[in-house]
């Protein structure tokens, strides 16, 4: 009997703390455990008792990377709570902001995170010795992003002018026009990017995912729609917790998402495309096509392609909302509250996010639940180092830890900056 053992102690570079175990008896997988180990932060607990109008600035602290993502997500269960209806420029404001969101969060993680696994090094930095030029735009680009970010929502991280009903302030078509002009340059950068990453030599690995995403009538969605999937699901947000389940796991500090009929699925960029290529214009459609991509995607290893074709939907999509941008006559709509439960999701850069909030007559919170992508798509990592680590087994002890890094940095995992494994052991004789 051959019994091997893959074990990661610490996962370092990561938003948070997680190990990696891997099984193996008979060249067989029998376990494999992605391990948080990150202290519970209480998010969903000290949002109990404050007040609806804190919570867009308290979620908003989640993450740096994507807190557009948790503003959003609470902003509409509040409204959907209360009945609140936006005018078209608040929502296209809102749009663009999301777009600063996907823009900068994507770049960051195919030029820094990702690009050196399929060039084979150990960081951008070591890549920028030799990719100079890729590094620098890839920064530039995503500062694009930021100072979207910055302008429409107050300041690039955690930004301060959201609120619930609409914004604080609302930026003028003078204050945009600087953005369309770094928007020009970074929609050919991310075209180019688009090329770019097309060349890299992917692994042949497919999955029958799942694939769980919004759908929106007429847009690639951001902000709303219905949750839809490869199988059949057709729900609103209100029905999120009948159709989903988190599940507690021994080795890990963080839920585990399935859905409750069929266990597994998979959110982020692959489901959104793949569920909604024929939302996106004709020119990304033709850059996908021209990258190797169909309408649909199975390779989780060719994820970073599809992040760079949504990085270009997002460039366009800033361009056109700025262009047809109507100065709203109020930053926002009055709202009021009372006793009300509401539901909401939007799509963060690494997939589905759920917010539900109960609150009282007074407006205070007194419940809330927050279900974020990394929580939904922990089983699907699972799964793939399990369906593809066979295959592996004749790779030597770096080449592997290499490999299994890679996997689960296809994801983008909200735990981290990015997944670098140290400290991998392997057991070869049991």
């Amino acid at each position: 009997m051959t019994r091997k053992t893959i074990k990661v102690d610490y996962l370092a570079r990561v938003e948070g703390e997680g190990a990696l175990r891997v099984s193996l008896r008979d060249g067989e997988v029998r376990k494999v455990e992605l391990r948080i180990f990150e202290p519970p932060r209480f998010f969903e607990a000290f949002l109990r008792g404050r007040a609806y109008a804190e919570a867009p600035d308290i979620t908003a602290r989640i993450c740096g990377i994507c807190p557009v993502a948790y503003q959003m997500s609470a902003v509409h269960a509040m409204e959907n709570a209360f009945g609140v209806r936006i005018p078209d420029p608040l929502r296209q404001l809102r749009r663009l902001l999301y777009c600063g969101e996907w823009i900068e969060s994507h770049t960051l993680h195919m030029y820094m995170l990702h690009a050196p696994d399929f060039l084979g090094y150990e960081s951008a930095i070591a890549m920028a010795r030799d990719h100079a030029a890729h590094v620098e735009r890839g920064l530039r680009l995503k500062k694009a992003g930021n100072e979207i970010v910055r302008v429409v929502g107050g300041r690039e991280i955690h930004p301060i002018n959201v609120r619930v009903g609409g914004f604080y302030r609302t930026p003028s078509r003078r204050e945009l026009a600087p953005l369309a002009e770094q928007l020009e340059w970074a929609r050919d950068a991310a075209a180019e990017t688009v090329r770019w990453v097309a060349t890299f030599d992917f692994p042949d690995c497919e999955r029958d995912y799942e694939f769980v995403a919004m759908r929106h009538p007429s847009e690639y969605p951001f902000n709303e729609g219905r949750i839809v999937s490869s199988r059949g699901l057709d729900i609103g947000a209100e029905e999120y917790d009948t159709h989903f389940e988190e599940r507690h796991v021994p080795y890990s500090t963080a839920l585990q998402s399935v859905l409750r009929a069929r266990g597994a699925y998979l959110v982020g960029p692959l489901a959104r495309y793949s569920l909604n290529f024929d939302r996106l214009s004709p020119d990304v459609q033709r850059a996908a096509r021209e990258a190797g991509l169909g309408p649909a995607c199975t390779n989780p290893y060719r994820s970073i392609v599809v992040r760079a074709v949504e990085t270009l939907h997002a460039c366009e999509e800033a361009l056109r909302i700025i262009r047809d941008y109507e100065e709203p006559e109020e930053p926002c709509v009055s709202v009021d509250a009372g006793p009300a439960t509401g539901y909401a999701c939007t799509e963060a850069p690494r997939g589905l996010l759920y917010h539900r909030y109960s609150v009282s007559a007074d407006g205070t919170i007194t419940d809330a639940q927050i279900v974020p992508p990394t929580s939904q798509n922990q089983t699907s990592i699972e799964d793939d180092l399990r369906a593809f680590l066979p295959g592996w087994l004749g790779m030597d002890d770096d080449a592997l830890k290499w490999r299994c890094e890679q996997t689960i940095r296809n994801y983008d995992p909200c735990i981290s900056c990015s997944c670098h494994f140290l400290n991998l052991e392997v057991d070869r004789n049991g």
